[in-house]
């Protein structure tokens, strides 16, 4: 199982980026995936997630109406769209499989830096 996660930049305050996370190795569509961001000195934190089905959505309060998860199962690809970036933002973006079966696996990491 490999997650490769791409799409990071630097972009102006306002602007947007999309994440995509390759993923390969396994059934993508039966499973739970999520983006996960570390900004320097911080803990690594939980930005969205979304379930096998496609039916549920979880966001952080802080990208609410920002962020926007999605799924591809016919590209076995994870996307993050994220718009009206804020400097709070920058951070390294994981993208993470939920394993139902052992320890979840994560991606490289790709980074986001929003700065003027």
């Amino acid at each position: 199982v490999q997650l490769q996660a791409s799409g990071g930049g630097l972009v102006q305050p306002g602007g947007s980026l999309r994440l995509s996370c390759q993923v390969s190795g396994f059934h993508f569509d039966y499973y739970a995936f999520g983006w996960f961001r570390q900004a320097p000195g911080k803990e690594r934190e939980g930005v969205s997630c979304i379930s096998g089905s496609d039916v549920t959505t979880y966001y952080a309060d802080s990208v609410k109406g920002r962020f926007t998860i999605s799924r591809d199962n016919a590209k076995n690809t994870l996307y993050l769209q994220m718009n009206s970036l804020k400097p709070e933002d920058t951070a390294v973006y994981y993208c993470k499989y939920f394993n139902p079966y052992g320890n979840d696996i994560w991606g490289q990491g790709t980074q986001v830096t929003v700065s003027s």
